[in-house]
């Protein structure tokens, strides 16, 4: 009965835990969130900040600050980019309403005259998407700076890594002695060069597979002389940066410009399959082949935690789901207690998914071989 007693109280104890963790995290959301995109950040250009230190002896806080410009550069090349293609696009808004007015109403009709249903419940009035979106711009500006901070974080940000890249071995020596146990760093060292390792090869993996995707989504949609071809292409691989559910919004963007410009439903219907072509060889051999068994998050995990980080930081949630997962596995793999949370995070083995039918067959096979003996 003690027994018992204390190990109820032991899971209501962590019960407890868990929910106050939770409820910390969604509370500090503008601070934690911008520290973990800054701890990502920092591990993807440290190779950079140790390569000017160690071959052309910078010194720290000089090759920190190189390194977080060049960053910030690439950064604002992308966006500015995006920002030329997307003023382009809404240049073009109202010929592309146009068309797509034009399309439901065609539909509706076909609706109609097939079904019965009324055309007039199901027409689409005209509307001009350049003017739409100029005249709501001053809200779209005003939600986008509330639900993310965007103006702050991009100060916050920059601050954070160019911090974590000076102080690296004083943070390093911090979790030493907050984790070592009896003096002994060998446990802390081993979860933190894991912790960067996996970092490291989760970055590499996912801008290689960007560059491949954005390769392959650019050249089916210049092959259907889809408007703004590589443009779509790559920003459907930009948003491989949510898992799963980017490349089904990256889809739709070039199918709808595919129905306003093209005179056939094919056109449209080809970039969704194209697409969702390129996202099963991403999921079932690039991705596998760029970053093999060393970041081995199974698919269940994965999307159960895009759903619970989404729920938790939004948008944002979604883009760190993996890469915090990732390293929990990590964690979780390193210490005993904890090892078989580290187990139900990751890949499940063969012999996990093997079938028993298999198995059944050869035994029955060698029932009916040993009884054929008998007989004989």
């Amino acid at each position: 009965m003690i027994t018992t007693a204390k190990n109820e109280n032991s899971y209501a104890q962590n019960l407890v835990f868990i929910i106050s963790l939770v409820f910390v995290l969604y509370v500090l959301k503008p601070v934690v969130v911008p520290i973990i995109i800054a701890i990502i950040l920092s591990v993807s250009v440290f190779p950079f900040v140790s390569y000017l230190e160690r071959k052309w002896h910078f010194n720290r806080v000089v090759s920190a600050i190189f390194a977080i410009v060049l960053l910030s550069l690439m950064v604002f090349s992308l966006l500015t980019f995006i920002g030329f293609q997307i003023s382009d696009i809404m240049d073009k808004g109202g010929t592309y309403a146009d068309k797509l007015s034009d399309v439901y109403n065609s539909l509706a009709t076909k609706a109609e005259s097939t079904f019965g249903i009324d055309q007039r419940e199901l027409s689409l009035k005209k509307i001009n998407l350049g003017e739409t979106l100029k005249e709501n711009s001053s809200n779209i500006i005003e939600f986008v700076t509330m639900s993310g901070s965007i103006f702050t974080d991009v100060v916050l940000i920059p601050l954070y890594i160019f911090f974590f890249l000076i102080y690296r071995k004083f943070f390093k020596s911090f979790i030493y002695r907050a984790f070592s146990k009896d003096g002994n760093t060998l446990r802390a060292k081993t979860i933190l060069g894991k912790l960067y390792h996996v970092q490291q090869n989760y970055l590499i993996g996912l801008f290689t597979v960007m560059g491949i995707v954005g390769i392959l989504n650019s050249i089916g949609l210049l092959i259907l002389g889809i408007d703004n071809a590589i443009f779509f292409g790559f920003l459907a691989a930009l948003l491989l940066l949510i898992p799963y559910i980017g490349i089904i919004i990256g889809s739709l963007l070039p199918a709808i410009v595919a129905l306003a410009t093209k005179d056939s439903l094919l056109y449209p219907i080809m970039v969704i399959a194209i697409f969702g072509f390129i996202q099963f060889l991403e999921g079932n051999f690039i991705t596998p082949k760029v970053t093999g068994s060393k970041v081995s998050i199974n698919a269940f995990v994965a999307i159960l935690s895009i759903i619970l980080f989404s729920m938790l930081w939004g948008i944002a949630g979604m883009i760190v789901a993996l890469p915090v997962v990732a390293s929990l596995k990590v964690i979780f793999d390193t210490i005993p207690e904890l090892k078989p949370y580290g187990f139900l995070i990751g890949e499940p083995l063969d012999e996990h998914l093997r079938s028993n039918a298999r198995i059944r067959l050869k035994i029955w096979k060698k029932m009916r071989k040993e009884k054929s003996k008998i007989i004989d």
